[in-house]
């Protein structure tokens, strides 16, 4: 009996969210509709494929064997609707990207956008964690993400380098120097990203280091909040050169006795490198001058 294209298509779509109403909303379809098709999965092989966990759900032995399959053939799928858009070339599709910040994708996807206008992009921000979150769960296409960890799963290209600075208001006493030691940093109140934040990985790594311990910190959950707290002169901050901007309220400082990089990566997952719209935009992405 051939197996149900609409039922294995709902399996996968809720493994690959981890649960049926972010799945549902993710494809603009009714929650029951899914639960529907899942069970009537379930049902006809005699299988569990799925623990409910309150919100969320959690693959059985049997359910992440057919997501491993799943993944295959939907990848496939989709490398065969873009071997026909290339046929009649580049001229529709989509390219989901997500970015831990706007500085180096946008002009990235400035550059696609004028060679092939007929894509339909969108483009998403969040913190490193959740944009690598993003990419492994199938939710986006490409990820422009910094320090990317080695991943079978992953093609990943480095294309930038980027380093940490500090911050201050320009009422600071500070506003009179160029640089600071760490350690001098340990004298003010931090404001700091949330955790998942690469900038504060990067800056608590170098901390950890040099055996330096902060003695008061502030989180706060964007970079732009942090922005108008250390203008509001709530206290130092740390922010990726490039990211600076130019900002009359705030001061620079290099940090003098430690050389805080990261290496910017555009990254996707293995199994999707050939698909159409992503290799174009990694040829593109080869083209271009590396900066930093």
């Amino acid at each position: 009996m051939a197996i149900n294209h609409a039922h294995i298509r709902a399996f996968h779509l809720v493994a690959a969210e981890g649960g049926f109403s972010r799945a549902a909303q993710a494809q603009n379809v009714s929650q029951p509709t899914l639960s529907g098709q899942v069970r009537a999965l379930e049902e006809r092989y005699g299988v569990k494929l799925f623990e409910r966990r309150g919100r969320g759900v959690e693959l059985t032995g049997m359910g992440r064997a057919l997501f491993d399959v799943t993944r295959r053939l939907f990848a496939q799928e989709q490398e065969a609707e873009q071997l026909l858009i290339a046929a009649r070339g580049l001229t529709s599709g989509q390219l989901r990207v997500d970015a831990d910040a706007p500085y180096h994708v946008i002009p990235m996807l400035a550059a696609f956008n004028r060679r092939y206008p007929g894509i339909h992009l969108s483009l998403t921000f969040g913190n490193t964690e959740r944009v690598l979150d993003d990419l492994l769960r199938r939710r986006c296409d490409v990820a422009v993400i910094q320090d990317l960890k080695p991943d079978a799963r992953l093609h990943a290209v480095p294309f930038r380098r980027d380093r940490l600075i500090a911050f201050v208001e320009r009422g600071h006493p500070w506003t009179t120097r160029r640089s600071v030691k760490l350690e001098e940093l340990a004298t003010q109140r931090m404001i700091l990203r949330e955790q998942g934040s690469n900038t504060r990985a990067v800056f608590e790594r170098a901390l950890e280091h040099a055996g330096v311990a902060l003695k008061e910190t502030m989180e706060i959950g964007s970079r732009e909040a942090v922005r108008e707290a250390v203008a509001a002169g709530l206290g130092a901050g740390v922010v990726f050169e490039s990211e600076f901007g130019r900002d009359d309220r705030l001061h620079p400082l290099a940090l003098r006795d430690v050389s805080l990089e990261a290496v910017e990566y555009a990254a996707c997952l293995e199994d999707r490198r050939s698909a159409r719209t992503v290799r174009a935009f990694f040829e593109l992405l080869g083209e271009q001058k590396p900066a930093g």
